[in-house]
Protein backbone atom coordinates (compact mmCIF):
# COMPACT_ATOMS: atom_id res chain seq x y z
CA UNK A 1 0.00 0.00 0.00
CA UNK A 2 1.26 3.39 -0.48
CA UNK A 3 0.80 5.46 2.67
CA UNK A 4 0.88 8.84 0.87
CA UNK A 5 -1.83 7.99 -1.79
CA UNK A 6 -4.08 6.18 0.85
CA UNK A 7 -3.65 9.17 3.28
CA UNK A 8 -5.08 11.50 0.79
CA UNK A 9 -8.00 9.28 -0.25
CA UNK A 10 -9.00 9.34 3.13
CA UNK A 11 -8.62 12.81 3.37
CA UNK A 12 -10.42 13.60 0.35
CA UNK A 13 -13.43 11.11 1.30
CA UNK A 14 -13.83 12.89 4.46
CA UNK A 15 -13.80 16.50 2.74
CA UNK A 16 -16.50 15.20 0.63
CA UNK A 17 -18.53 13.72 3.87
CA UNK A 18 -18.78 17.53 5.05
CA UNK A 19 -19.94 18.82 1.59
CA UNK A 20 -23.14 17.29 2.21
CA UNK A 21 -24.04 19.39 5.40
CA UNK A 22 -22.38 22.35 3.77
CA UNK A 23 -24.74 22.12 1.15
CA UNK A 24 -27.57 21.90 3.89
CA UNK A 25 -26.49 25.16 5.31
CA UNK A 26 -26.35 26.11 1.82
CA UNK A 27 -29.53 25.29 1.04
CA UNK A 28 -30.91 26.16 4.54
CA UNK A 29 -30.17 29.89 4.31
CA UNK A 30 -31.56 30.38 0.84
CA UNK A 31 -35.44 28.85 2.16
CA UNK A 32 -37.88 31.16 4.49
CA UNK A 33 -36.76 30.70 8.22
CA UNK A 34 -40.24 28.23 8.99
CA UNK A 35 -38.94 26.05 6.38
CA UNK A 36 -35.04 26.01 7.30
CA UNK A 37 -34.83 22.87 9.44
CA UNK A 38 -36.82 20.28 6.88
CA UNK A 39 -33.98 22.15 4.50
CA UNK A 40 -31.33 20.64 6.23
CA UNK A 41 -32.98 17.24 7.37
CA UNK A 42 -34.01 16.51 3.57
CA UNK A 43 -29.85 16.68 3.16
CA UNK A 44 -28.94 15.51 6.43
CA UNK A 45 -31.01 12.40 6.10
CA UNK A 46 -29.14 11.31 3.15
CA UNK A 47 -26.07 10.23 5.07
CA UNK A 48 -27.71 7.96 6.95
CA UNK A 49 -29.86 6.14 3.76
CA UNK A 50 -27.01 6.34 1.52
CA UNK A 51 -24.14 4.70 3.41
CA UNK A 52 -26.77 2.02 4.87
CA UNK A 53 -27.65 0.79 1.21
CA UNK A 54 -23.88 1.36 -0.09
CA UNK A 55 -23.35 -1.06 2.80
CA UNK A 56 -25.89 -3.82 1.69
CA UNK A 57 -25.66 -3.51 -2.45
CA UNK A 58 -24.77 -0.06 -3.86
CA UNK A 59 -20.93 -0.37 -3.88
CA UNK A 60 -21.94 -3.75 -5.51
CA UNK A 61 -24.39 -2.21 -8.05
CA UNK A 62 -22.00 0.81 -9.15
CA UNK A 63 -18.83 -0.59 -9.12
CA UNK A 64 -18.90 -4.73 -8.90
CA UNK A 65 -18.51 -6.55 -11.97
CA UNK A 66 -20.74 -5.63 -14.87
CA UNK A 67 -23.60 -8.51 -15.20
CA UNK A 68 -26.12 -6.21 -18.16
CA UNK A 69 -24.63 -4.61 -21.67
CA UNK A 70 -22.01 -2.33 -19.33
CA UNK A 71 -25.44 -1.11 -17.13
CA UNK A 72 -25.05 -1.93 -13.93
CA UNK A 73 -22.96 -4.31 -11.66
CA UNK A 74 -23.26 -7.44 -10.00
CA UNK A 75 -23.96 -8.26 -5.92
CA UNK A 76 -20.82 -9.47 -5.60
CA UNK A 77 -20.28 -6.93 -2.85
CA UNK A 78 -23.19 -7.41 -0.62
CA UNK A 79 -22.02 -6.15 2.71
CA UNK A 80 -18.93 -4.39 1.24
CA UNK A 81 -17.30 -8.05 0.45
CA UNK A 82 -14.17 -8.42 -0.98
CA UNK A 83 -13.14 -4.47 -0.34
CA UNK A 84 -10.14 -6.26 1.29
CA UNK A 85 -7.65 -6.25 -0.55
CA UNK A 86 -5.56 -3.49 -2.57
CA UNK A 87 -7.09 -0.95 -5.52
CA UNK A 88 -4.41 -0.57 -8.31
CA UNK A 89 -4.51 3.29 -9.20
CA UNK A 90 -1.46 5.88 -11.32
CA UNK A 91 2.17 4.85 -11.20
CA UNK A 92 1.11 1.12 -10.09
CA UNK A 93 0.72 2.97 -6.69
CA UNK A 94 -1.98 0.58 -4.42
CA UNK A 95 -4.73 2.03 -1.93
CA UNK A 96 -7.18 -0.14 0.12
CA UNK A 97 -10.48 -0.85 -1.91
CA UNK A 98 -12.22 0.03 1.28
CA UNK A 99 -10.82 3.39 1.29
CA UNK A 100 -11.90 4.08 -2.27
CA UNK A 101 -15.11 2.34 -1.27
CA UNK A 102 -15.63 5.24 1.43
CA UNK A 103 -14.61 8.01 -0.88
CA UNK A 104 -17.09 6.86 -3.91
CA UNK A 105 -19.67 6.39 -1.08
CA UNK A 106 -19.63 10.58 -0.26
CA UNK A 107 -20.21 10.80 -3.93
CA UNK A 108 -23.29 8.88 -3.81
CA UNK A 109 -24.61 10.73 -0.36
CA UNK A 110 -24.57 14.25 -2.04
CA UNK A 111 -26.06 13.47 -5.15
CA UNK A 112 -29.71 13.25 -3.68
CA UNK A 113 -29.32 15.81 -1.44
CA UNK A 114 -28.79 18.24 -4.04
CA UNK A 115 -32.42 17.09 -5.84
CA UNK A 116 -34.17 18.89 -2.61
CA UNK A 117 -33.00 22.28 -3.32
CA UNK A 118 -35.93 21.94 -6.44
CA UNK A 119 -38.88 20.77 -3.81
CA UNK A 120 -37.74 23.06 -1.38
CA UNK A 121 -40.95 24.41 1.27
CA UNK A 122 -42.98 21.68 0.14
CA UNK A 123 -41.82 18.63 0.61
CA UNK A 124 -43.07 15.66 3.08
CA UNK A 125 -40.07 14.32 5.17
CA UNK A 126 -40.69 10.28 4.76
CA UNK A 127 -41.68 10.71 1.32
CA UNK A 128 -38.35 12.09 0.52
CA UNK A 129 -36.74 9.37 2.42
CA UNK A 130 -38.75 6.45 0.07
CA UNK A 131 -37.96 8.94 -2.84
CA UNK A 132 -33.94 9.15 -1.84
CA UNK A 133 -33.78 5.58 -1.11
CA UNK A 134 -35.44 4.31 -4.24
CA UNK A 135 -33.62 7.21 -6.84
CA UNK A 136 -30.41 6.16 -5.41
CA UNK A 137 -30.63 2.03 -5.77
CA UNK A 138 -32.72 2.51 -9.47
CA UNK A 139 -30.61 5.64 -10.60
CA UNK A 140 -27.47 7.01 -9.49
CA UNK A 141 -25.87 3.67 -8.91
CA UNK A 142 -26.59 2.55 -12.13
CA UNK A 143 -25.43 5.48 -13.75
CA UNK A 144 -22.40 5.20 -11.45
CA UNK A 145 -21.48 2.31 -13.01
CA UNK A 146 -22.05 4.04 -16.48
CA UNK A 147 -19.79 6.70 -15.75
CA UNK A 148 -16.88 5.90 -13.12
CA UNK A 149 -16.50 1.99 -13.57
CA UNK A 150 -13.61 0.86 -15.76
CA UNK A 151 -12.75 -2.58 -17.10
CA UNK A 152 -9.61 -3.92 -15.42
CA UNK A 153 -6.13 -4.05 -17.41
CA UNK A 154 -5.87 -7.95 -17.14
CA UNK A 155 -9.81 -7.94 -17.98
CA UNK A 156 -11.05 -9.82 -14.69
CA UNK A 157 -13.86 -7.00 -14.32
CA UNK A 158 -15.89 -5.50 -17.00
CA UNK A 159 -17.14 -2.06 -16.43
CA UNK A 160 -20.29 0.45 -17.96
CA UNK A 161 -20.82 1.63 -21.11
CA UNK A 162 -20.21 5.53 -20.92
CA UNK A 163 -16.43 4.81 -19.49
CA UNK A 164 -15.34 2.16 -21.70
CA UNK A 165 -17.89 1.97 -24.80
CA UNK A 166 -18.34 5.52 -25.37
CA UNK A 167 -15.20 6.93 -23.68
CA UNK A 168 -17.37 10.18 -22.37
CA UNK A 169 -15.35 11.43 -19.85
CA UNK A 170 -16.05 12.68 -16.46
CA UNK A 171 -13.31 13.15 -14.20
CA UNK A 172 -15.17 13.26 -10.59
CA UNK A 173 -19.00 13.69 -11.71
CA UNK A 174 -20.66 16.38 -13.92
CA UNK A 175 -22.71 13.77 -15.79
CA UNK A 176 -23.04 11.21 -12.64
CA UNK A 177 -23.56 13.87 -9.83
CA UNK A 178 -24.49 17.01 -11.09
CA UNK A 179 -26.84 16.76 -14.36
CA UNK A 180 -28.22 13.30 -12.80
CA UNK A 181 -29.75 15.42 -9.67
CA UNK A 182 -30.21 18.61 -12.06
CA UNK A 183 -32.60 16.37 -14.15
CA UNK A 184 -33.96 14.41 -11.49
CA UNK A 185 -34.63 18.33 -9.50
CA UNK A 186 -36.63 19.25 -12.53
CA UNK A 187 -38.64 16.16 -12.67
CA UNK A 188 -39.84 16.76 -9.22
CA UNK A 189 -40.44 20.41 -9.02
CA UNK A 190 -42.82 19.47 -11.72
CA UNK A 191 -44.33 16.36 -9.95
CA UNK A 192 -45.05 18.63 -7.11
CA UNK A 193 -45.82 22.15 -8.41
CA UNK A 194 -45.42 25.26 -7.14
CA UNK A 195 -45.13 27.05 -4.29
CA UNK A 196 -48.31 28.82 -2.85
CA UNK A 197 -47.99 31.90 -4.22
CA UNK A 198 -44.56 31.96 -6.37
CA UNK A 199 -43.96 33.51 -8.22
CA UNK A 200 -46.17 36.23 -7.16
CA UNK A 201 -45.09 36.42 -3.22
CA UNK A 202 -41.72 37.34 -2.37
CA UNK A 203 -39.94 34.08 -1.26
CA UNK A 204 -36.44 35.47 -0.51
CA UNK A 205 -33.32 33.92 1.63
CA UNK A 206 -33.90 34.15 5.50
CA UNK A 207 -29.87 34.08 5.83
CA UNK A 208 -27.99 35.00 3.27
CA UNK A 209 -24.66 34.48 5.83
CA UNK A 210 -25.50 31.18 5.67
CA UNK A 211 -25.46 30.68 2.20
CA UNK A 212 -22.24 32.05 1.99
CA UNK A 213 -20.92 30.01 4.50
CA UNK A 214 -22.34 26.85 3.18
CA UNK A 215 -20.92 27.91 -0.66
CA UNK A 216 -16.99 28.79 1.48
CA UNK A 217 -17.22 24.97 2.98
CA UNK A 218 -18.37 23.35 -0.50
CA UNK A 219 -15.66 25.19 -1.79
CA UNK A 220 -13.20 23.58 0.53
CA UNK A 221 -14.84 20.22 0.15
CA UNK A 222 -14.84 20.30 -3.73
CA UNK A 223 -10.93 20.23 -3.66
CA UNK A 224 -11.69 16.38 -1.78
CA UNK A 225 -14.11 15.82 -4.88
CA UNK A 226 -12.40 17.00 -7.49
CA UNK A 227 -8.40 16.16 -6.81
CA UNK A 228 -9.55 12.72 -4.72
CA UNK A 229 -10.54 11.50 -7.77
CA UNK A 230 -7.28 11.36 -8.76
CA UNK A 231 -6.51 8.64 -6.45
CA UNK A 232 -3.52 9.60 -5.62
CA UNK A 233 -1.15 12.39 -4.46
CA UNK A 234 -0.05 13.20 -7.60
CA UNK A 235 0.33 15.82 -11.01
CA UNK A 236 -3.02 14.91 -11.91
CA UNK A 237 -4.07 15.62 -7.59
CA UNK A 238 -2.56 19.27 -8.34
CA UNK A 239 -4.45 19.73 -11.43
CA UNK A 240 -7.23 19.11 -10.54
CA UNK A 241 -6.56 21.41 -7.49
CA UNK A 242 -5.80 23.82 -9.47
CA UNK A 243 -8.04 23.91 -12.08
CA UNK A 244 -10.80 23.92 -9.27
CA UNK A 245 -9.35 27.02 -7.53
CA UNK A 246 -9.47 29.40 -11.05
CA UNK A 247 -12.70 27.90 -12.73
CA UNK A 248 -14.54 28.65 -9.33
CA UNK A 249 -13.15 32.02 -8.87
CA UNK A 250 -13.44 32.59 -13.06
CA UNK A 251 -17.25 31.73 -12.53
CA UNK A 252 -17.81 34.20 -9.59
CA UNK A 253 -17.23 36.84 -11.71
CA UNK A 254 -18.93 36.50 -14.46
CA UNK A 255 -21.84 36.01 -12.71
CA UNK A 256 -21.46 38.78 -10.54
CA UNK A 257 -20.96 40.88 -13.98
CA UNK A 258 -23.59 39.23 -15.12
CA UNK A 259 -25.62 40.70 -12.54
CA UNK A 260 -24.11 43.74 -12.37
CA UNK A 261 -25.51 44.19 -16.25
CA UNK A 262 -28.95 42.48 -16.06
CA UNK A 263 -29.96 43.80 -12.82
CA UNK A 264 -27.47 46.84 -11.50
CA UNK A 265 -25.90 45.65 -8.92
CA UNK A 266 -23.57 42.43 -7.88
CA UNK A 267 -25.10 40.22 -4.94
CA UNK A 268 -23.91 38.19 -2.04
CA UNK A 269 -26.16 35.54 -3.25
CA UNK A 270 -25.34 35.61 -6.48
CA UNK A 271 -20.91 35.51 -5.76
CA UNK A 272 -22.19 32.41 -3.62
CA UNK A 273 -24.13 30.72 -6.53
CA UNK A 274 -21.24 31.74 -9.02
CA UNK A 275 -18.80 29.73 -6.80
CA UNK A 276 -21.48 26.85 -6.87
CA UNK A 277 -22.05 26.96 -10.65
CA UNK A 278 -18.41 27.14 -11.66
CA UNK A 279 -17.54 24.02 -8.65
CA UNK A 280 -19.96 21.82 -10.91
CA UNK A 281 -18.95 22.95 -14.18
CA UNK A 282 -15.00 22.05 -13.66
CA UNK A 283 -16.01 19.13 -11.60
CA UNK A 284 -16.07 16.67 -15.14
CA UNK A 285 -13.14 18.41 -16.52
CA UNK A 286 -10.42 19.62 -14.10
CA UNK A 287 -8.25 16.92 -14.86
CA UNK A 288 -8.65 17.15 -18.60
CA UNK A 289 -7.73 20.72 -19.39
CA UNK A 290 -5.06 23.37 -18.66
CA UNK A 291 -5.81 25.88 -16.00
CA UNK A 292 -6.58 28.60 -18.92
CA UNK A 293 -9.34 26.31 -20.27
CA UNK A 294 -10.51 25.52 -16.87
CA UNK A 295 -10.77 29.33 -16.24
CA UNK A 296 -12.83 29.32 -19.39
CA UNK A 297 -15.26 26.81 -18.08
CA UNK A 298 -15.71 28.40 -15.08
CA UNK A 299 -16.42 32.03 -16.88
CA UNK A 300 -19.22 30.24 -18.65
CA UNK A 301 -20.25 28.33 -16.15
CA UNK A 302 -20.99 31.87 -14.00
CA UNK A 303 -22.75 33.72 -17.45
CA UNK A 304 -24.66 30.91 -18.21
CA UNK A 305 -26.01 29.74 -15.00
CA UNK A 306 -26.74 33.38 -14.33
CA UNK A 307 -28.63 33.50 -17.02
CA UNK A 308 -30.33 30.34 -16.59
CA UNK A 309 -31.71 30.48 -13.41
CA UNK A 310 -33.99 33.20 -14.26
CA UNK A 311 -35.80 30.41 -17.35
CA UNK A 312 -38.10 29.08 -14.36
CA UNK A 313 -40.01 32.19 -14.19
CA UNK A 314 -40.88 32.37 -17.85
CA UNK A 315 -41.20 28.47 -18.27
CA UNK A 316 -43.37 28.38 -14.64
CA UNK A 317 -41.91 25.48 -13.40
CA UNK A 318 -40.81 26.21 -9.34
CA UNK A 319 -37.35 24.87 -8.60
CA UNK A 320 -36.73 26.67 -5.98
CA UNK A 321 -33.06 26.82 -5.05
CA UNK A 322 -32.30 26.65 -8.77
CA UNK A 323 -31.19 22.92 -9.17
CA UNK A 324 -32.07 23.17 -12.86
CA UNK A 325 -30.31 26.44 -13.50
CA UNK A 326 -26.62 25.55 -11.70
CA UNK A 327 -26.48 21.85 -11.46
CA UNK A 328 -27.93 20.41 -14.53
CA UNK A 329 -26.70 23.56 -16.62
CA UNK A 330 -23.46 23.99 -14.93
CA UNK A 331 -22.92 20.08 -15.36
CA UNK A 332 -23.88 20.14 -19.33
CA UNK A 333 -21.30 23.12 -19.59
CA UNK A 334 -18.45 21.49 -17.72
CA UNK A 335 -19.27 18.21 -19.45
CA UNK A 336 -19.93 19.50 -23.21
CA UNK A 337 -16.63 22.04 -22.68
CA UNK A 338 -14.15 18.87 -22.16
CA UNK A 339 -14.95 18.43 -25.80
CA UNK A 340 -13.63 21.73 -26.63
CA UNK A 341 -10.83 22.65 -24.39
CA UNK A 342 -9.81 19.13 -23.42
CA UNK A 343 -6.07 18.06 -23.87
CA UNK A 344 -3.86 15.66 -24.09
CA UNK A 345 -0.87 17.82 -22.87
CA UNK A 346 -1.74 17.83 -19.03
CA UNK A 347 -3.20 14.49 -19.09
CA UNK A 348 -2.47 11.00 -21.67
CA UNK A 349 -5.78 9.98 -20.50
CA UNK A 350 -8.04 12.63 -21.81
CA UNK A 351 -8.52 13.46 -25.08
CA UNK A 352 -7.61 16.73 -27.81
CA UNK A 353 -11.04 18.84 -28.03
CA UNK A 354 -11.77 20.86 -30.63
CA UNK A 355 -9.40 23.98 -30.08
CA UNK A 356 -6.35 21.53 -29.64
CA UNK A 357 -6.88 19.64 -32.96
CA UNK A 358 -9.34 16.70 -31.97
CA UNK A 359 -12.04 18.14 -33.94
CA UNK A 360 -15.27 17.11 -32.86
CA UNK A 361 -15.08 13.66 -31.91
CA UNK A 362 -14.79 14.28 -28.33
CA UNK A 363 -17.56 17.05 -28.83
CA UNK A 364 -19.88 13.89 -29.60
CA UNK A 365 -18.69 11.77 -26.75
CA UNK A 366 -19.40 14.18 -24.11
CA UNK A 367 -23.32 15.15 -25.51
CA UNK A 368 -24.06 11.60 -25.67
CA UNK A 369 -23.09 10.83 -22.05
CA UNK A 370 -24.79 14.22 -21.14
CA UNK A 371 -27.88 13.19 -22.96
CA UNK A 372 -27.66 9.70 -21.69
CA UNK A 373 -28.07 9.99 -18.47
CA UNK A 374 -30.42 13.52 -18.31
CA UNK A 375 -32.81 11.55 -20.49
CA UNK A 376 -32.61 8.28 -17.81
CA UNK A 377 -32.83 10.18 -14.50
CA UNK A 378 -35.20 12.59 -15.78
CA UNK A 379 -37.69 9.68 -17.62
CA UNK A 380 -37.47 7.20 -14.10
CA UNK A 381 -37.61 10.39 -11.40
CA UNK A 382 -40.85 11.74 -13.03
CA UNK A 383 -42.03 8.24 -12.57
CA UNK A 384 -40.83 7.63 -9.20
CA UNK A 385 -42.31 11.11 -8.38
CA UNK A 386 -45.60 10.87 -9.62
CA UNK A 387 -45.88 7.28 -7.98
CA UNK A 388 -45.39 8.41 -4.45
CA UNK A 389 -47.67 11.15 -5.00
CA UNK A 390 -50.16 9.01 -6.08
CA UNK A 391 -49.84 6.81 -3.38
CA UNK A 392 -49.16 8.20 -0.09
CA UNK A 393 -48.81 12.05 -1.50
CA UNK A 394 -45.37 13.88 -1.75
CA UNK A 395 -46.31 17.52 -0.64
CA UNK A 396 -47.23 18.44 2.03
CA UNK A 397 -50.79 20.37 2.98
CA UNK A 398 -52.04 23.70 2.52
CA UNK A 399 -52.30 24.87 5.98
CA UNK A 400 -48.48 23.12 6.47
CA UNK A 401 -47.09 24.89 3.94
CA UNK A 402 -48.86 28.18 5.03
CA UNK A 403 -47.87 27.68 8.93
CA UNK A 404 -44.35 25.93 8.08
CA UNK A 405 -43.16 22.41 7.55
CA UNK A 406 -40.27 22.79 10.65
CA UNK A 407 -43.34 23.04 13.11
CA UNK A 408 -45.95 20.68 11.54
CA UNK A 409 -43.27 17.89 10.02
CA UNK A 410 -40.47 17.98 13.17
CA UNK A 411 -42.01 20.33 15.96
CA UNK A 412 -39.03 21.95 16.04
CA UNK A 413 -38.08 25.79 14.95
CA UNK A 414 -34.57 26.94 14.08
CA UNK A 415 -35.16 30.11 15.45
CA UNK A 416 -36.60 31.08 19.15
CA UNK A 417 -37.54 34.59 19.41
CA UNK A 418 -39.67 34.83 22.47
CA UNK A 419 -37.67 33.00 24.88
CA UNK A 420 -39.51 29.84 24.96
CA UNK A 421 -37.21 27.30 26.00
CA UNK A 422 -36.97 25.77 22.62
CA UNK A 423 -40.48 25.19 22.33
CA UNK A 424 -42.61 25.20 18.81
CA UNK A 425 -44.48 28.21 18.30
CA UNK A 426 -47.63 28.20 16.94
CA UNK A 427 -49.09 24.90 16.62
CA UNK A 428 -52.32 24.32 17.06
CA UNK A 429 -53.79 21.50 18.24
CA UNK A 430 -56.83 21.23 16.18
CA UNK A 431 -53.99 20.53 13.50
CA UNK A 432 -53.11 17.16 15.55
CA UNK A 433 -49.71 18.52 16.35
CA UNK A 434 -48.96 16.81 19.17
CA UNK A 435 -48.66 18.34 23.19
CA UNK A 436 -45.65 19.99 23.90
CA UNK A 437 -44.06 19.16 27.13
CA UNK A 438 -41.77 21.49 29.51
CA UNK A 439 -38.25 22.14 27.62
CA UNK A 440 -39.54 21.51 24.11
CA UNK A 441 -39.74 17.83 24.04
CA UNK A 442 -42.94 16.93 22.04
Amino acid sequence: MNTGDTAWVLVSAALVMLMTPALAFFYGGMVRAKSVLNMLMLNFIALGVVTVLWLLYGYGLAFGNDVVAGLVGGLDNVGLAGTLGALTGPAGHQVPVLAFAMFQLMFAVITPALISGAIADRAKFWSWVIFLAVWVSLVYFPVAHWVFAFDAPDGSTVGGWLANRIRTLDFAGGTAVHINAGAAGLALALVLGRRRGWPKEPMRPHNVPLVLLGASLLWFGWYGFNAGSALAANDTAALAFANTTVATAAAVLGWLVTEQIRDGRPTTLGAASGAVAGLVAITPACAFVAPLGGAAIGLCAGVLCALAVGLKYRLGFDDSLDVVGVHLVGGIVGTLLIGVFGTTAVNSAGADGLLYGGGFVQLGRQALGAAAVLGYSFVLSLALGWIINKTIGFRVDTETEVVGIDEREHAETAYEFGGGRGTPRSVPASAGAAAVLEGGRP
